[in-house]
């Protein structure tokens, strides 16, 4: 996640008088509610409607007690046991509605027609594409690549029986036609229905035997939306170089059809994948933008927050408004706010129901990798980094690269056991290049932003636009590049669960232990040594 511009953190003073600077008393009374929506929704989810209930039934007996506390009056003996009472009754009624309805969601979809379909069996099945084809890169490359389509069943036909009914679907397809589809329009193929690849409430994966047909109208919002993000990858093509013609709709609205896989490689080696997709990173530069230039305006207050909604929509629409878009918007609209308020002690709160609302919204993003990663790295960005900048600062660091090294670092540590546990690999280089290329993300966003507006009136301002862009777009390119190719810039480590774990109880431990200034000091000291015997085993001296 890149920071956003020093100049729209100022050292606002908070309603109670703590300065900025301060460090704030966190309001942590959401989290455990949160935390425990979270966790039931995954076990419902995840490992079925039976541990759901099982959850429920928990949390329930939890809340009874909890109000039993309170009913007697033994809680209210102290102000402190009656609100951890309130807390523990509230988050545990809050938890058994969502592992209730997380429960029921997942026997709907293990109860689905399709899957009572036999693997060998073929069905014509009616389909909307919820998001842009994904290439399975290590599939290869020309025709034979697998794209995977996302979408919601409407109909199935088998036997010359008709069911119509919603529900989840992954397409995994080759073939002409189907890197070529829209999100939202309709469309009927033939498929062999298999079993679901993850516990994230997709009813069945469909394997088609034959190219895809439209039956339906593209609704005019995806129409407009396509139009512009092609008319972005039109000018950037005619106006900049290959490679940075591929990157820049992915950076500015998540666009991969043109990246190629050298650089995916790259990024992803570098630590910079997350660049490639639409983040949280990309509204909060957007609407800092916005807001900016109506505070130039003198605009007011209600009318500034129009032309952030209008801008947020809008962006939305274009990124394709999946439900991971429209939680990375969620993330950014969180981070901004508490940025340009400086109340950081409302940050938490703010995040906390930014989580309860996406997962009653959308069960499935709780087992979902990107949206863990997302939450954690705005936590990190809320939580974390502006105490790693006062104390940069208080070491006579100036305020850019204090924030710079400070979020980079701090989204780095806390989102590395997750890597850890999917990948099993850590990228060493990723801080380094994050700093590196945190600079030149801002100027990429807004000016590949404006490009696709200016692109949709006349490709010449586009084109004038996309000149300036051209060297951060290089430096950007450098970077990955360079850091890909580092010797050791991969390395392998135990990853699953275990490994996971492991490295969230040392990242833990290192945040706590950092707090003490002699362990700071060993851990300094140890940090050093690790790094120049590494430094010896890579290049090989000695």
């Amino acid at each position: 996640m890149s920071a956003v511009p020093g100049s729209v953190r100022e050292p606002i003073e908070e309603s109670n008088g703590t300065a900025l600077g301060a460090e704030p008393v966190l309001d942590a009374r959401l989290l455990p509610a949160a935390v425990t929506c979270w966790l039931v929704t995954i076990s419902a989810v995840g490992a079925g409607w039976v541990a759901g209930l099982l959850a429920a039934l928990v949390l329930l007996i939890l809340a009874l007690a909890s109000w039993g506390l309170l009913w007697t009056g033994i809680a209210h003996r102290s102000e402190r046991r009656r609100v951890l009472a309130t807390i523990v009754l509230g988050s545990a009624l809050l938890g058994v509605v969502f592992a209730g309805a997380g429960a029921w969601r997942e026997y709907r979809v293990g109860a689905h027609p399709l899957r009572t379909v036999p693997a060998a069996a073929t069905v014509e099945v009616t389909m909307v594409p919820a998001d842009d084809p994904k290439p399975v890169r290590s599939s290869g490359s020309g025709a034979g690549r697998l794209w995977v389509v996302r979408g919601d069943l409407r109909e199935f036909r088998y036997r010359d029986r008709v069911v119509r009914g919603g529900g989840a679907v992954v397409v995994l397809a080759a073939g002409p036609g189907w890197s070529e589809l829209l999100p939202g329009q309709p469309i009927t193929f033939r498929a062999r229905p298999a079993p679901p690849r993850q516990h994230d409430l997709t009813v069945v994966t469909l394997r088609p035997v034959g190219a895809p047909d439209t039956v339906g109208p593209l609704p005019w919002w995806q129409a407009a939306a396509d139009s512009l993000r092609s008319d972005l990858v039109a000018a950037a093509a005619g106006a900049l170089a290959p490679d940075p013609a591929g990157l820049l709709p992915a950076l500015v609205v998540g666009d991969t059809s043109a990246l190629s896989d050298r650089v995916h490689a790259d990024f992803a080696a570098a630590g910079l994948q997350h660049l490639t997709v639409v983040s949280g990173a990309n509204f909060s530069i957007l609407l800092a933008a916005v807001l900016a230039v109506t505070r130039l305006l003198t605009l007011g207050p209600r009318l500034s927050s129009l032309c952030a909604a209008v801008a947020l929509v809008s962006f939305v629409i274009i990124a394709r408004p999946d439900p991971s878009v429209l939680r990375a918007a969620a993330m950014g609209s969180v981070t901004l706010l508490a940025l340009l308020t400086g109340r950081r002690r409302q940050a938490l709160p703010a995040l906390c129901a930014a989580v309860i609302a996406l997962l009653a919204l959308w069960p499935a993003l709780a087992v979902k990798a990107g949206f863990a990663l997302s939450v954690l790295a705005t936590g990190a960005l809320l939580l974390l980094a502006p105490s790693w900048v006062d104390h940069l600062r208080g070491r006579g660091w100036r305020r850019l690269p204090a924030e710079l090294v400070a979020v980079a670092a701090a989204a780095f540590v806390v989102t590395t056991p997750l890597t850890i546990a999917i990948s099993g690999q850590l990228s060493l280089v990723a801080v380094a290049a994050n700093i590196l290329v945190a600079p030149v993300i801002a100027p990429i966003t807004i000016g590949g932003a404006l490009a696709a507006v200016a692109a949709t009136c006349w490709d010449p301002l586009a084109h004038l636009i996309l000149c300036p862009i051209g060297p951060p777009l290089w430096w950007l390119l450098t970077v990955a590049t360079e850091a890909a190719a580092a010797p050791g810039a991969v390395v392998p480590v135990p990853g699953g669960t275990s490994g996971g774990l492991l490295a969230a109880a040392l990242v833990a431990g290192g945040i706590a232990a950092l707090r003490l200034h002699r362990v700071r000091r060993v851990l300094v000291a140890v940090a050093l040594g690790v790094f120049a015997a590494y430094l010896l085993l890579v290049f090989g001296f000695g």
